[in-house]
């Protein structure tokens, strides 16, 4: 599979941050965010191909102390052996965590927490950003409900929403409806942005609607330790 970058750092997001994990972000995505701050995973994919053997293989040599790893992207559900990739560091013990978009079920993969980060309609691409096919596609492919239950009724997870105005709430309450059974404890508003005043300046308002719903406000703690950088 395609590989963007490998790298031990602290988790940065969700109900695990702070912990010392192994990252691994392959490099392919089905979706174009427009906010991306892994384009290079995703709208222009670099990397080299390994085989999950490889994969396995440079993360006991790079992160020994590691019981941690985050599988990512990019979209790392659509790497190609990333079930066989997730087999293997189950068999070495490792405590797995995939960050996906959710629009491809989970098929069986081993996975400790679903780190679903369903995609709103402030993600879509304006006209002018990217070819108007890939705006069609993303904008027909981002959101799938189906697909999210079924993430949520076979692991623990926690759903991220990236939040840039008010006016992304009526999406997500609708798409909660939808799919149904999410306790709010286990929603997350993560504020848009990928340097700390963009963050700063939603932070009042999405903590005063955390408080109000009941969900849980995500911060993005490796923008404040390393800057948007890669391999952090």
């Amino acid at each position: 599979m395609r590989i963007s970058e490998i790298f031990y750092s602290l988790q940065g997001e969700g109900s695990l941050a702070g912990m010392p994990s192994a990252f691994i972000r392959t490099s392919g995505c089905n979706l174009r965010c427009r906010w991306c701050d892994t384009k290079y995973a995703s709208w222009q994919p670099e990397g080299d191909d390994h085989s999950p053997e490889q994969i396995a293989a440079e993360v006991r040599r790079l992160a020994p102390a590691a019981r941690h790893v985050v599988l990512t992207g990019g979209e790392p559900m659509v790497a190609k052996g990333i079930a066989d990739l997730a087999a293997l560091l189950r068999e070495d013990g490792f405590h797995l965590t995939i960050e996906t978009a959710a629009t491809v079920p989970p098929d069986g993969i081993a996975c400790d927490l679903a780190s679903l980060s369903p995609k709103l309609a402030n993600s879509t691409p304006l006209a002018g950003e990217i070819g108007d096919a890939w705006i069609a596609r993303h904008e027909a492919t981002r959101l799938q409900p189906s697909v999210i239950r079924e993430w949520v009724d076979a692991y623990p997870h926690q759903l991220k929403f990236v939040v840039a105005g008010d006016g992304d709430l009526a999406e997500i309450d609708a798409l909660l409806a939808e799919v149904g059974g999410v306790a709010p404890a286990h929603v997350m508003l993560m504020p848009e942005g990928t340097d700390a005043a963009a963050i700063r300046s939603r932070e009042p308002w999405l903590i005063g609607l955390c408080k109000a719903r009941g969900f849980r406000y995500c911060p993005r703690l490796h923008l404040d330790w390393f800057g948007n950088t890669r391999g952090t």
